[in-house]
């Protein structure tokens, strides 16, 4: 019996880690869409505005979002993934509070980081990487915990 409870726990564990890698490989793709569409956004029109700016980093972040949902249901989560309406539902409220999340620490990032006197473009990088792991970590958490909880069976 104990020994069934630690092959059991053992085994939770590998697909939380196996589950864990694959988040990281769809969250690396996505990491290149952001930063990716945010660099060509900043290059054609350049800015400090902090609406242009929140502007930027939510198309961003929706381009990388979206990637994330078609990447994550077909791997990293593809034996809970069931991709009806309820679950995109889910997927999208996450997406939003990430968004939150996001958003106000690509701001506070740029606004702490002036306070350092680099360079404007890299700034603006680095507050946008501290914007994608922040709210990945998080993000992680709500798909496996609510987005692509697996329903238990009777």
């Amino acid at each position: 019996m104990a020994s069934d409870l630690l092959l059991t726990a053992r085994r939770h564990n590998n697909i939380l880690k196996g589950q864990f890698l694959q988040f990281i490989l769809v969250g690396s793709l996505n990491a290149l869409i952001d930063l990716g569409f945010l660099d060509i956004a900043l290059l054609l029109w350049p800015t400090n505005n902090p609406t242009l700016l929140i502007i930027f980093n939510t198309v961003a972040y929706l381009l990388a979002i979206m990637n994330s949902y078609i990447w994550n249901s077909r791997i990293a989560f593809r034996n809970h993934a069931r991709k009806d309406f309820r679950e995109k539902v889910y997927f999208f409220i996450q997406a939003g509070v990430s968004l939150i999340i996001s958003n106000l620490v690509f701001l506070g990032g740029i606004h702490f980081l002036t306070l350092c006197r680099l360079s404007v473009w890299f700034i603006q990088n680095i507050s946008k990487v501290l914007a994608m792991v922040t709210p990945s970590i998080a993000s992680f958490l709500f798909m496996k915990y609510f987005v692509f909880k697996r329903a238990k069976t009777a």
